[in-house]
């Protein structure tokens, strides 16, 4: 094992970029139509911190290039976490004003020499099968191999005392990845504990075919018109008495408020107050909860997010400007497609 001193790597706490023990948060990577699940998650990692800590949101930009996102374009991956920044600051500004936002392309230009070393030294250690995982298939791209010993760098540079992450198999790889070499490499830094994060499906509908699914009504995205807030709720999947999936249900409690107020015919049962998401299920899994009446509430819950993202987006000439950046590369892959 290697000490402290021994250890080459980028040092961001020495550098002053961050605070010594921060909660580090990884931003997605980048996608010519960034759904808003991705937002939602990325809220609840960064609120998983045990608090009193620093917390970072993290950009990884130069990893985005090396997995090939958005076609490794420069312009459209700055584009994108523009305006993902920004759904971030639409949602929650309380929450964003205390973060610290850190793009990966700066924080490696701090020391890149000790930076790539340490990229370097974490392949050597690992088998291939360890970094690929279960998951991981040989047709796929060897920038996401890459991308995970990338991670790994990145987190010795940040030195967090914890990390928010989802529950997804590829955070379960990479989590494994991290722990063990800290473990088996790292004598002298201390292993940040790893924060899981569970985040709903915001997946509107269950499409089997692959040649069925559309983009424009599976999810909501982040530059989705207000319009889509009533369009794609009403082909958004609810079966009566099914709570098992029930998209409008999980929309408006992710993004409603902690009360939630459905207005009601009498012959309905009048107007009615959910305090919480059980409640809510129960009604509706009994039948007393009309799927209409639920679907009218979604809509106006869903239709106000749209309008905080416009608004925000609107408020912020540099992210009014990605976000047409980000359109021109969304009609660039369209047309590739056809």
């Amino acid at each position: 094992k290697a000490s402290e001193k021994q250890v080459r790597r980028l040092n961001l706490v020495s550098a002053e970029k961050i605070q010594a023990g921060c909660h580090a948060v990884f931003a997605p990577l980048p996608s010519a139509n960034p759904p808003l699940q991705e937002s939602l998650e990325t809220l609840r990692q960064l609120k998983s911190s045990n608090g009193g800590k620093q917390s970072v949101l993290y950009l990884p930009d130069w990893t985005a290039r090396v997995c090939n996102k958005c076609d490794a374009d420069v312009k459209a991956i700055d584009a994108f976490y523009t305006v993902f920044v920004s759904s971030l600051e639409a949602l929650d500004g309380d929450l964003m004003k205390d973060i610290i936002v850190l793009k990966q392309s700066e924080a490696i230009l701090v020391d890149p020499s000790n930076y790539w070393i340490s990229v370097i030294n974490v392949g050597r250690h690992f088998a291939l099968d360890d970094v690929m995982g279960s998951n991981m298939k040989d047709a796929d791209g060897v920038g996401i191999v890459i991308g995970r010993l990338m991670k790994i760098a990145d987190v010795m540079g940040l030195e967090p005392a914890s990390i928010g992450m989802s529950d997804s198999e590829d955070s379960k790889v990479e989590e494994g990845l991290i722990n063990r070499y800290f473990d088996e490499k790292l004598e002298g830094m201390t292993k940040p504990s790893i924060a899981v994060a569970s985040t709903p499906s915001l997946v509107l509908q269950k499409i089997e075919s692959e040649a069925h699914k559309t983009e424009n009504y599976e999810y909501y995205i982040l530059d989705d018109p207000k319009v889509h807030g009533k369009s794609k709720m009403k082909k958004a999947f609810c079966e009566p008495g099914n709570i098992d999936y029930c998209p409008p249900i999980v929309l408006a409690n992710a993004f409603g408020p902690p009360e939630i107020s459905i207005k009601r015919s009498e012959d309905n049962g009048g107007d009615v107050t959910y305090r919480n998401q059980e409640e809510m299920e129960a009604d509706f899994k009994s039948g007393a909860l009309h799927p209409g009446d639920l679907k009218a509430t979604s809509t106006a819950i869903m239709v106000d997010v749209l309008n905080k993202l416009a608004n925000t987006m609107k408020g912020d000439k540099d992210v009014t400007k990605a976000s047409k950046t980000l359109k021109a590369f969304q009609k660039k892959i369209s047309k590739k497609k056809k």
